[in-house]
């Protein structure tokens, strides 16, 4: 590479590291008024300040030590494990992937108890036991309010997921080995593999460097996190380290005519895999290497080949999504996510679909709000997390051989997700997960770049303790403080309704979940045929008696659609005017201050009082001939019918204190017959 040329290539590393640090180190949310902000930004700034003191301090006296006491520092202490990474490759990186796979694992079982805790994993998981069941989605019921669940779509007579068919289809083979939650620790090993034949092939002259990168990737806590979960991020990040890792195979210099071909079409493959779990993610990393590929071979007419085997790769696994979609929304290039939520949710500057305008101000926002939080959830060190990778951007005096790809693949995701309504925080900013392997390069740049720039004195000994202290206090207080926090949270989504259910001898039954108030309202809309985001609106701007009113009076007019929306859409006039209800335990739910509530409204905030819980945990429990519906109260009456021999019971907490465990009550047919016959105005 010439000098001009590494001059230019040097800027856009400048370029990276100018982005980071705006955005990771300076509250630009806060900046921006009337939108969201980062509240927390002045304690993490203190934090930050403090905790690196600590461990520069612990550099420094680590220093004076070693001059002391010279055996201290041995700068060829790791240089057997380097030698072992860097001569036994494939041995190496099982070893890494099998301990990932373990580590992920427990953290599976152990912090989130094997369990999907987030509506998102359920609504996948529930279209993962349609495909290990032999079905593109399952059966409408007849009384779907019953049954439904936000995130599941209700279309001609079938019901399945809002997401692509990837995650849930990466699920259905955890169920089938009787594993489910085993299904994403598999795939976050898998990318530790791929990460690491990529690391190896850019930094080939420099095994230290894709030995610690890949160590860094593969134990980065927020990745251990995302990989125990049931979430779809991590089989995405598998599809785009795959699509890297046989990217750099198919474009090095000594790989055969067939490797090269070979290891295309396998990167298209990964590409296509990652589209068919978030095709967002995907479609940012996929423009970078489609130029790469086709700049090479604009250069070399022999990767002709290797560039159309990419492109049918990927188009593989999309022509099956795309015959998901036509399958279940009716048309090819209808995605789950606008089926069910309308244009609204697309990418793009618009109102969203709960009514409030994305626009580029606040794009801005949630792009602050991803690096900020990253800072912390990234690697947990006292140091901010995205320092070391600011820095080596800052020292690097050239890009090296797909950096420029990785580069352009990472910024495209930030930028789509600059374009996109949503504020996707679980476990850290999930929706920049696939931002890790540049992070974790960059990242492990950092220890050589600076003994490149500045030798193997004074300041390198201390860069080196102070990020071995750094790491001993995440390892030793931060990550399991974290797993910790995790471990105590959802506790309601935690509930194990099989062992509950055997306990109080629950068989051969009819299980009614009490629910709040204000989640029969939601379903009971969605019912109706309203339109989920403005079922959102309606339930979060309009007083809930009144929408009880509205929801009642048609359901006794049997009206639907289009009907039911010129009723219910006039009661948003009010909007400006509810308030968060003082008398109900939902905190949810809106009271306009002034209306009064007859019978029926202050039965269910008693009823609400008495203690509720959620629907989802029993959507995708199993049991012993046993059906868990939603208490619906008199439209319970459909379920009677269809099931005249079977108990029935009620589950609900005792009360409406937190912590309260649900229980089991079992109830009698002519109770809830005489209950449901006495008629309550609104």
């Amino acid at each position: 590479m010439t000098a001009p040329a590494q001059h230019f290539d040097r800027w856009w590393a400048r370029l990276a590291a100018l982005v980071l640090l705006l955005f990771g180190f300076f509250p630009v949310a806060n900046w921006i008024p009337g939108g969201r902000d980062w509240p927390r930004y002045h304690g993490d700034l203190e934090g930050w300040i403090a905790g690196t003191t600590i461990v520069v301090g612990a550099g420094i006296l680590y220093l004076i030590a070693s001059r002391r006491y010279p055996s201290l520092w041995r700068s060829d202490a790791l240089s057997s494990l380097i030698r072992g990474w860097a001569q036994h490759p494939r041995m190496a990186s099982v070893a890494l992937s099998i301990s990932a796979l373990i580590l992920y694992a427990i953290v599976a079982r152990v912090v989130f108890d094997g369990r999907p805790l987030l509506v998102d994993e359920v609504a996948q998981v529930f279209q993962a036991r349609q495909f290990a069941q032999g079905r593109i989605a399952g059966v409408l019921d007849s009384a779907p309010e019953l049954f439904s669940a936000l995130h599941l779509i209700e279309r001609n007579g079938q019901v399945f997921s809002q997401f692509p068919p990837g995650g849930p289809a990466v699920l259905s083979l955890g169920i089938l080995i009787g594993a489910q939650w085993l299904a994403v620790p598999l795939c976050g090993a898998l990318a530790v593999w791929f990460f690491s034949a990529f690391a190896r092939g850019v930094e080939a002259d420099r095994p230290g460097v894709s030995l610690l990168a890949s160590l860094l990737f593969a134990f980065s806590p927020y990745m251990m996190f995302m990989s125990g979960s049931q979430m779809n991020h991590v089989p995405t990040l598998l599809g785009v380290c795959a699509a890297l890792a046989a990217c750099e195979r198919a474009t090095a210099i000594a790989a055969s005519d067939l490797r090269r071909t070979t290891y295309a079409f396998l990167g298209g493959l990964g590409l296509g895999f990652a589209a068919t779990v978030r095709p967002v993610d995907a479609a940012a990393f996929a423009l970078p290497i489609a130029v790469w590929l086709i700049w090479h071979a604009v250069r070399d007419r022999e990767m002709i080949m290797p560039l159309l085997a990419s492109g049918v790769g990927v188009a593989i696994p999309v022509g099956l999504m795309l015959a998901f979609n036509a399958r279940t929304t009716g048309a090819p290039l209808l995605f789950g996510y606008e089926a069910l939520w309308g244009k609204g949710h697309e990418l793009g500057f618009h109102a969203a679909p709960w009514g409030v305008a994305h626009t580029p101000a606040r794009g801005l926002e949630l792009v602050s709000l991803y690096f900020l939080r990253l800072q912390t959830y990234l690697f947990e060190t006292p140091v901010p997390s995205l320092a070391g990778c600011v820095i080596a951007l800052c020292l690097v005096p050239r890009l090296r051989r797909m950096d420029g790809v990785l580069l352009a693949g990472s910024a495209l995701l930030v930028l789509l997700y600059f374009a996109y309504w949503h504020d996707g925080f679980y476990l850290g900013p999930r929706f920049v997960v696939c931002l890790l392997p540049a992070l974790a390069l960059w990242t492990a740049r950092l220890i050589p770049e600076w003994r490149e720039r500045w030798g193997r004195g004074t300041s390198y000994r201390i860069l080196v303790a102070t990020s071995i202290a750094s790491v001993s206090l995440a390892l030793g207080l931060s990550i399991p403080l974290r797993a910790q926090e995790y471990r105590g949270g959802l506790k309601t989504m935690r509930w194990d309704v099989e062992g509950a259910a055997r306990a109080a001898g629950v068989r051969d039954a009819i299980v009614f979940v009490r629910e709040s108030w204000g989640s029969q309202l939601m379903v009971r809309l969605w019912a109706l045929g309203i339109p989920h985001s403005e079922a959102q609106a309606l339930y979060h701007f309009v007083d809930a008696c009144a929408l009880e009113r509205g929801i009642d009076s048609l359901e006794r007019m049997r009206a639907h659609g289009g009907a039911a929306r010129a009723l219910l859409l006039p009661l948003l006039a009010d909007s400006l005017r509810v308030v968060r209800s003082p008398f109900s335990a939902d905190s949810t739910e809106r009271v306009l201050p002034g209306s009064t509530y007859g019978p029926r409204c202050v039965r269910r905030l008693q009823e609400d009082h008495a203690g509720f819980t959620v629907f989802l945990p029993f959507l995708v429990a199993d049991g012993e001939r046993v059906v868990y519906a939603r208490d619906l109260h008199a439209r319970d009456s459909v379920l009677l019918a269809r099931y005249p021999s079977r108990s029935v019971y009620l589950v609900r907490p005792p009360s409406d204190s937190d912590g309260a465990s649900p229980r089991f009550w079992p109830i009698s047919r002519d109770s809830m017959r005489a209950d449901w016959a006495r008629r309550e105005v609104p």
